[in-house]
């Protein structure tokens, strides 16, 4: 990758439904140029896909993050509990004074207390720190950096 890559990836990152006429136009660069580097950032997996970010919309989800710590052994048992749970996002098992990791959504606050009552009384589950998302200041997603 060099900076002409890079220029491409950050152009992309900011609008990936702008024409290869209106990049190039941008990046000073041939059509047919930015279209081949394209390709080879697919190809060699450096772009391994496009998505669709929502914009905020007047009934946003309530986003939280979970901190758990579970007795030893007791992982599976809690991993298997947050699965069976639609508005758990993402969990990710960490260092430090905690063991998991949780991203929820919910609809309303009354929900995201039910969710967290249920991941919180989760047999194996010894404690836990709530971190309920207010507003975003910066969100680069998948930027490229």
């Amino acid at each position: 990758m060099d900076d002409i890559d890079r220029k491409i990836l950050m152009a992309l990152g900011e609008n990936a439904r702008q024409s290869m006429a209106i990049l190039a136009r941008k990046l000073g660069l041939a059509r047919t140029t930015v279209q081949s580097r394209i390709d080879r950032l697919e190809m060699t997996g450096v772009i391994q896909g496009y998505t669709v970010r929502l914009g905020q919309s007047e009934r946003a989800p309530i986003q939280a993050t979970v901190l758990i710590s579970y007795e030893p052994q007791s992982g599976p048992a809690v991993l298997s509990r947050l699965k069976a749970i639609p508005q758990v996002r993402a969990a990710r098992t960490t260092s430090g004074r905690y063991d998991m990791l949780i991203e929820l959504a919910a609809e309303t606050t009354s929900e995201m207390d039910d969710i967290l009552d249920r991941i919180c009384s989760a047999k194996g589950v010894k404690g836990s720190e709530s971190l309920i998302h207010l507003s975003n200041k910066i969100d680069r997603g998948a930027a490229v950096q």
